[in-house]
C-alpha cells in the first residue's frame, strides 16, 4: 500500500482501435511499440511457441508482479495498472497480442506528470526479459 495516492483518473482513450494501441502524448513519460515517434518507440515483445501460450505466460508474469493489477483482459488484449509503492503513481500499461506478426505490441504511460525517469521503458524491458526466460 503506497504512503500517498497520486493515482489520477483512469484514461478513457485506451484500448484497441483497428488493432492499434493509442499513440503516446507529447510528454516523455510514455513508450509504445506502435507509435511512429522515435522518442516514444519501443520494440514489441517477441516470443517462441504459440501466441496463446505466450499470452498466458505474460498474464502469469503480470500476476506475479506485486504492483500490477489487470483491469481488462481478453484473448488478445490486456490493460493493467502498475502502482508505485512510495507515492502511489499509476501507470497504464497495455498489451496487444498480434498473432499474425507473432509479437505482443505494448504501451506503457504515466498517468500524471511529464517525466517518468525512464520507468515505463524499464518496465517493458523487464517484462521482455521475463517473457524470454519463461
Amino acid at each position: 500500500m503506497p504512503l500517498f495516492s497520486l493515482s489520477g483518473q483512469r484514461p478513457t482513450t485506451l484500448g484497441l482501435k483497428k488493432n492499434q494501441l493509442t499513440p503516446c502524448p507529447n510528454t516523455p513519460n510514455c513508450v509504445c511499440s506502435q507509435d511512429p515517434d522515435p522518442g516514444h518507440q519501443i520494440d514489441p515483445l517477441t516470443f517462441e511457441g504459440s501466441p496463446k501460450e505466450a499470452f498466458a505466460k505474460l498474464k502469469s508474469i503480470l500476476a506475479d508482479t506485486g504492483n500490477a493489477e489487470i483491469i481488462k483482459g481478453t484473448r488478445n488484449y490486456i490493460y493493467a495498472e502498475f502502482t508505485s509503492s512510495l507515492m502511489g503513481f499509476v501507470d497504464d500499461v497495455e498489451f496487444y497480442l498480434d498473432g499474425r506478426a507473432k509479437v505482443i505490441q505494448v504501451r506503457s504511460a504515466s498517468r500524471l506528470g511529464k517525466s517518468d525517469l525512464g520507468a515505463n521503458r524499464s518496465r517493458i524491458n523487464a517484462i521482455r526479459k521475463k517473457l524470454k526466460k519463461a
